[in-house]
């Protein structure tokens, strides 16, 4: 289970006899979709640097285009193919979906789904094209809301062992509260917005004292150790939730949430043996996205605060080169043939 969970989660379900010659397609993990959620994420970060610095806007708009084009373009891709995989291979879908741990990365399609419109309905006017982001955003937020109840369950009734909580149950209930409220309010339904907002606070108050207390008893097992980047996730992109739901929010109110999301940074940090020492994977990837989005609060709370722009390039640079990195490494493995897990 190790390997199969930190490239996002693949195919329990692909039983026993399942060997390297097990067909690419029942190994594709669900989360790969991180891949676009970071990049998307990336593109809407470059996207607020053009409104704060004018002088660069030029720069920032073009990244913007071309990462949200990239991410779009790779999100649609994976779509397909899960579609295509769930069609051809139900029995381990359905294996995934319930299992513990693994379930939780699938969350990552309806949440990557929801940051796309998130991105693409406040420049979306359209009529046609809005009814679709409002029943791509039905859709997302049905499976997410089937992932997260089914998470909720197994936690309140005991049947998750202590060696699967991990930061990736964060990914039905905390992403797709604070991720959906974005979407939502790009909509136009802010008073939707806000009650899924609450949502996915109250989410985090009722898991973040299980998973703290995961963390604290010791290291997670090697293979686990690349998704501890969702432990940033609650804290940044909950601030950048913040800034999407109220426009006229100062800045000292984003400083406020950014300075809570600094415990959880420092405590990535300070266990940076844990994840250094296992051999990179796409699940990696979990950083990309809480690093896009705590920058991208960083730079909302520079520009509403008139204060000098250093913060936020840096932020921003920063990000970009943890995610360049991170594309660099895929691409490695993808040429190398081992994008996919071997089982």
């Amino acid at each position: 289970m190790g390997e199969r969970a930190a490239s996002g989660g693949t195919a329990t379900g692909a039983g026993p006899t399942a060997t390297a010659t097990t067909p690419w397609l029942q190994r594709l993990p669900a989360g790969l979709f991180a891949i676009p959620l970071g990049l998307i994420g990336l593109a809407a970060t470059w996207g607020r640097v053009g409104r704060a610095d004018p002088d660069a806007a030029s720069l920032a708009v073009g990244l913007q285009l071309a990462l949200t084009a990239l991410g779009t373009a790779l999100w649609a891709l994976l779509c397909a193919l899960w579609l295509l995989k769930l069609l051809r291979h139900s029995d381990q879908v359905r294996g995934l979906w319930g299992h513990p741990l693994q379930g939780s990365f699938l969350a990552l399609a309806p949440v990557s789904s929801l940051l796309v419109v998130a991105v693409a309905a406040p420049a979306t006017s359209h009529e046609v094209l809005r009814v679709a982001l409002h029943v791509l955003v039905a859709l997302a937020l049905a499976m997410q809301l089937s992932i997260a109840w089914r998470v909720v369950a197994q936690l309140t009734t005991g049947r998750i062992a202590a060696e699967q909580v991990t930061p990736a149950l964060y990914l039905p209930t905390v992403a797709g509260g604070f991720v959906g409220a974005m979407a939502l309010q790009g909509l136009g339904l802010h008073g939707w917005a806000v009650l899924l907002f609450g949502v996915g606070l109250g989410a985090w108050a009722l898991l973040e004292a299980r998973i703290l207390h995961r963390l604290f008893a010791g290291p997670l097992p090697l293979p686990l150790r690349p998704t501890l980047g969702l432990e940033l996730a609650p804290t940044s992109v909950g601030a950048l939730a913040l800034a999407v739901l109220w426009p006229q929010l100062p800045a000292d109110a984003l400083l406020v949430a950014l300075g809570i999301g600094t415990g959880p940074a420092l405590a990535v940090l300070a266990r940076w043996r844990w994840w250094t020492e296992t051999p990179f994977s796409p699940g990696f990837w979990s950083f990309s996205f809480p690093v896009a989005a705590y920058a991208g609060a960083i730079v909302e709370a520079v520009h509403r605060g008139g204060w000098p722009l250093l913060p936020a390039w840096l932020a921003v640079l920063l990000a970009t080169a943890v995610i360049a990195y991170l594309a660099w490494r895929t691409l490695g493995l993808a040429l190398a043939g081992r994008l996919l897990p071997p089982t």
